[in-house]
């Protein structure tokens, strides 16, 4: 079976995708590498995605295919440049950002798209990368991902749930998680709206599983 290198800028987001490769494709050989000062410099360091970034960026997936990756899944959504850098620096074997399974996936659906994040540099990269004609709705679960950090789970999931009731009210048809620490939220908000919500973290997997003969 294929090697698949995951490459996190957070360490909540190993535990989703991992647990989604258990259950969806157990025989896909996982490599998790993180750098959690990734997003703490890209919050902290008011340069942007800067030419620094996108050199630890490459570093990163040059090590995932000297150790015999043949697929990287980056899962955090604040890069995409660094990404798409990758993307052709290692045109041979599928890379993937963390919202392209998803997005194509919300792509194929009808209605108004909520769009939840709790990293607000998400909510600046991630709506481009939707095709024009999919109607968003963004929205900022603010104290989210402090709450995650505290190790307050439940409240993480109160916020972003509350927040799928405000898309909701405003008229959104389906539920966008945009990153893969809120994967977990998933059910909170599915009991919250009665609507479908979409996660990278299961997108993400079918796909690599489809473009790697899984």
């Amino acid at each position: 079976m294929p090697r698949v290198a995951l490459i996190h800028a957070l360490a909540h987001s190993v535990e989703p995708i991992n647990t989604a490769f258990a259950r969806d494709w157990p025989e896909a050989r996982r490599m998790n590498l993180l750098d959690d000062s990734l997003s703490a410099d890209l919050a902290e360091g008011g340069q942007g995605l800067d030419a620094a970034m996108h050199a630890r960026f490459q570093r990163l997936a040059d090590y995932a295919v000297d150790c015999g990756a043949q697929g990287i899944l980056f899962t955090c959504s604040a890069f995409g440049p660094c990404i798409e850098a990758v993307v052709r620096r290692h045109a041979g074997i599928p890379v993937l950002k963390p919202n392209e399974a998803m997005v194509q996936e919300a792509a194929r659906g009808r209605g108004r798209l909520g769009l939840i994040a709790s990293f607000a540099g998400t909510l600046q990269s991630m709506p481009p990368e939707f095709p024009a004609a999919v109607p968003l709705e963004p929205a900022l679960a603010e104290g989210a991902l402090q709450a995650l950090n505290a190790g307050d789970t439940a409240r993480h999931d109160a916020l972003v749930a509350a927040q799928a009731r405000t898309l909701a009210a405003r008229g959104c048809t389906r539920i966008a998680l945009a990153q893969f620490s809120m994967a977990r939220a998933r059910a909170a908000c599915e009991q919250a709206t009665g609507l479908p919500v979409l996660t990278t973290v299961d997108s993400a997997v079918q796909a690599l599983r489809e473009r790697l003969g899984g």
